[in-house]
């Protein structure tokens, strides 16, 4: 029964996707530290909204256990720790250079046909977020073709939305390729490698629909000319920082997943084989890095730029090698044309600055109030400076982390159990029987593929719309097995699309991408320029995909 408790957990639910959605910021001030303004987004919107949900007994001790240890044979503990350690591997590799050097070969295959190029990244994306997942090739990838595009003259619109669409798309092959994969194959008690089994066909239909419709919509002159307009060979050895460092890691992730897949059939939790690999990896690392601080093969280079802030850009090898590459090219002398074209180029980003999304609070120049505790923050700066000195490749990492994403999965499942608790679960499964005509197979894919990509940017992202129609397909009465194995399906291939969708925050690699490119000035592509162009890509995989579930769901059942 709907009771005013109940109203008030929806009302509540719904604001804090509003704030995830659309954060607002309001000025504080506090004592000894000025003005502050302080943002209600995606880290802190759903811990609010618990907090007066818990204030007000709309949801209790209880609900918020659940939430954390998790029911329905959904473990949300065991997702996150699986997803951290997974991203720390890829993260690692990344940083060794490898995606960077992968960029760089492509280019080279390329030559000046801008069309083959165009195909040639979108095929490499694909493929390296596959196995590493969305997140590392957006890191690496967004940074490379905003460089790249910019010294080469090219309109980077057409490039950045590909390389958006192709990482978001390939996460549905692996199931760890996404929280919301690990989601589903819990949620629905799918076996790991069947989940692959399930995905391949969807999602090879989704890339080559993708692509066709990204190069319909960018085949005018100005976003894909015949000609690259300015290129050169570019040195892919150059880029690869850490040879040895790119074959352990990738030897390790790849064990990694491996194994995972072999012991899926075992019901083993994942995160018991993810996290002795990623501490083998952390143990690597430090050990590695120590070994050639030692030998005097790194370390200088940090503390120089902590004196000199300028001298960054020399130590990011994509960013000097493509002003190294260009200058010769047009036969400058590589000092000339290296300063023509760091005009032309953003500057290198600092990897703190792109950890998480949007800050919890932040400071405006001119409301600073007295610095708090100035000569401790000073000495932690020093400290710090010499801990990434030593150890680069951990101090690199750690701030790239997703760590925003632990508060805000378990505020997602906490808030989504408050609305089980309150009944609405059950409400919205007999809306979903009634809806797909009794629990029909055909209408139960649809119905769950269309609503997953619609509230991919209406439910506080992909991960929240996973979690609560996976509750709510669960929760429907006398739903047959097949339709509820086909919702499964159905779902992972729309929370996959989805991201690929209307707002940035329909994925948290939507956020990402978005912050990454506000700070390296790419400015013009907005909220509505997003959606306009994701409008084709999305129909076209929203029906290819759904398609070829219900083809498969045909064959099988």
């Amino acid at each position: 029964m709907i009771t005013r408790f109940s109203i008030v957990t929806l009302v509540l639910f719904l604001l804090s996707a509003i704030f995830v959605i659309q954060p607002v910021s309001f000025p504080i001030r506090l004592p000894y530290l000025g003005r502050r303004r302080v943002w209600i987004n995606l880290t802190t919107a759903p811990i609010i909204a618990i907090a007066i949900l818990w204030a007000s007994q709309c949801l209790g001790g209880t609900q918020i256990r659940n939430g954390i240890v998790g029911t329905d044979d959904i473990k949300p503990y065991n997702i996150l720790i699986l997803f951290i350690t997974l991203a720390y591997m890829a993260i690692t590799l990344d940083i060794t250079g490898v995606l960077q050097a992968a960029a760089f070969w492509v280019s080279n295959k390329g030559g000046s046909n801008t069309r083959k190029l165009f195909f040639y990244f979108y095929v490499m994306l694909t493929l390296l977020s596959v196995l590493l997942g969305n997140d590392p090739v957006i890191l690496s990838g967004t940074a490379f073709l905003v460089y790249y595009t910019a010294a080469t003259n090219l309109e980077p619109l057409a490039w950045l939305m590909a390389e958006f669409a192709a990482a978001n798309t390939s996460s549905m092959v692996l199931f760890v390729g996404n929280p919301t994969n690990v989601v589903i194959c819990e949620g629905f008690l799918v076996n790991n490698a069947a989940f692959t089994a399930y995905t391949i066909l969807p999602f090879l239909a989704c890339s080559v629909s993708c692509y066709i419709a990204l190069f319909v919509q960018f085949r005018a002159e100005k976003h894909l000319p015949r000609k690259v307009p300015h290129t050169a060979k570019l040195n892919a050895r150059e880029v690869l920082r850490d040879p040895i460092g790119a074959w352990v890691g990738s030897f390790i992730l790849g064990t990694c997943l491996v194994v995972i897949i072999v012991v899926s059939f075992f019901k083993v939790d994942v995160w018991k084989i993810s996290l002795p690999f990623a501490g083998a990896k952390l143990v690597f690392d430090l050990c590695w890095d120590h070994y050639r601080f030692v030998r005097g093969k790194i370390g200088h280079r940090a503390e120089e730029q902590s004196a000199a802030p300028e001298a960054a850009e020399v130590d990011d090898p994509m960013f000097s090698e493509l002003k190294r590459a260009m200058s010769s090219s047009n036969g400058e002398a590589p000092t000339a044309g290296g300063s023509s074209l760091s005009a032309a180029l953003p500057p290198p980003a600092d990897p703190k600055m792109i950890s998480t999304p949007a800050s919890t609070v932040t400071v405006s120049p001119t409301e600073t109030g007295h610095p708090l505790f100035p000569r401790q923050k000073e000495y932690a700066k020093t400290k710090w400076s010499s801990f990434a000195a030593h150890f680069p490749t951990l101090a690199t990492a750690l701030p790239r982390l997703p760590f925003a994403l632990i508060p805000f999965a378990f505020s997602q499942f906490i808030l989504i159990e408050g609305l089980s608790h309150q009944g609405w679960i059950d409400v919205f499964a007999g809306w979903l029987v009634k809806a797909t005509r009794g629990g029909q197979m055909f209408p139960t894919i649809w119905v769950i593929g269309v609503l997953g990509v619609l509230l991919c940017n209406l439910a506080g992202t992909n991960i929240g719309a996973t979690i609560l129609l996976t509750k709510v397909v669960r929760a429907a009465p006398n739903f047959p097995s097949n339709s509820t194995r086909a919702a499964a399906i159905a779902l992972a291939v729309a929370s996959n699309i989805g991201a690929v969708s209307f707002t940035f925050s329909a994925s948290l690699a939507g956020l990402l991408w978005h912050t990454i490119l506000q700070q390296k000035g790419i400015k013009h592509i907005g909220q509505g320029t997003f959606a306009f162009w994701n409008m084709l890509p999305l129909a076209v995989m929203t029906s290819v995909g759904l398609a070829i579930v219900s083809a498969e769901m045909a064959v099988l059942y």
